[in-house]
């Protein structure tokens, strides 16, 4: 590891503390535009979901290699929905699959139902949209991130919920049946571990901030799925033959996911061909990764530059992606203020070993 890290012009020794250097600034954007996840198609287009903690007008916009922006899908599309029923409710999680489907998690909020919304980068037209409604949906659902399976045409869905009832939601995209899955498990609810950052313990509601299940990712051989809690010192994985095996009962799924190794608390993450899985991890101002032999190590680290480093993407040059938004000083985790400095950006290092864009 020391060789790759070394290779990879990461940092000088694994005796040196983590630092941002090495790390690149990608993109910065003006505080109105806050970002919240990244897609990169294969063709290289970047999509990205402005941060809704923030109240956007926007929820998704394709970025340029100069920094600027454009509503996307369309500019019905990338607004609130209309009479029509075209626009976006809330985006969070995105992810453009190998044939450039560019997949939104359309998040669900009062009387309104989740959704998985595919548009179809290369003819610039609808793909599909997949409904995920009660049961499978619960009324204090939180539709975080997801993960895309074209080899077994499935995609898998973190939802955060109330942290009692955090999950897994597994979407056939042949039926767009939806099913529910490892609901209440070690897995997927937070641990009890307070959420601080720069000094302050982060609230939401109110309350504590000990976040269920929100980082997942899948190996870019469509074999293991990655997740974890948000608040949780370990990254897990199941096997992707094992969520889409309706004939095993919740007992027998428990028992087939493997703690894969340790992690602070964090938000985002993806892996590369050597199973090296990055997360975010915002309460350390840090990007880091989740190693094979199950240790973990900080990467990257700046009180200064690194403000809730959030989701990862992938790019079709190998490089690793992710996005700074500061979303502990949004007025959502901030008591209804906005606290933020403007230090929204996207970063992105070379990753250890060969990265496969998708994820």
């Amino acid at each position: 590891m020391k060789k790759l890290l070394a290779a990879a012009g990461i940092v000088a020794s694994l005796a040196v503390p983590a630092s941002a250097e090495g790390l690149e600034t990608y993109l910065s954007f003006e505080k109105s535009m806050p970002p919240g996840n990244l897609a990169i198609g294969p063709d290289g287009r970047m999509f990205m979901s402005v941060h809704e903690f923030y109240g956007p007008e926007l929820r998704v916009v394709e970025v340029f290699s100069d920094g600027s922006t454009k509503p996307y899908p369309t500019e019905d599309w990338a607004r609130a929905p209309k009479e029509d029923g075209n626009g976006l409710n809330g985006v969070l999680g995105l992810r453009a699959d190998r044939d450039g489907i560019l997949w939104m998690l359309d998040g669900q909020g009062e009387n309104r139902t989740g959704r998985i919304v595919g548009w179809d980068t290369n003819t610039e037209t609808l793909h599909a949209i997949h409904y995920i409604g009660a049961p499978v949906s619960r009324p204090s659902s939180f539709l975080n991130d997801l993960a895309v399976d074209r080899d077994h045409e499935a995609i898998y869905i973190s939802d955060t919920g109330d942290g009692a009832n955090s999950a897994l939601i597994v979407v056939d995209l042949e039926t767009g049946r939806a099913r529910r899955v490892l609901e209440g498990s070690k897995f997927t609810t937070p641990e009890d571990t307070p959420m601080i950052i720069d000094g302050r313990e982060i609230l939401l509601g109110g309350n504590p901030a000990k976040i269920g299940v929100n980082p997942i990712t899948i190996d870019p051989t469509n074999t293991w799925v990655y997740f974890a809690p948000m608040t949780a010192s370990a990254m897990y994985r199941v096997q992707t033959k094992d969520l889409l095996d309706e004939s095993l009962s919740e007992d027998e799924l428990v028992a087939r996911v493997e703690r894969y190794g340790d992690k602070p608390i964090s938000d985002g993450s993806t892996v590369d061909t050597g199973g090296n899985v990055y997360i975010t991890a915002m309460t350390d101002n840090a990007i880091g990764v989740t190693k094979p032999d199950g240790s973990y190590e900080e990467l990257f680290q700046s009180d200064e530059d690194l403000p809730w480093p959030d989701g990862f993407s992938i790019g079709a040059d190998g490089y690793v992606y992710a996005t700074i938004n500061e979303l502990h000083r949004s007025p959502v985790l901030n008591g209804g203020q906005d606290a933020s400095l403007g230090t929204y950006r996207i970063v992105r290092f070379p990753a250890l070993s060969t990265a496969v864009s998708g994820r």
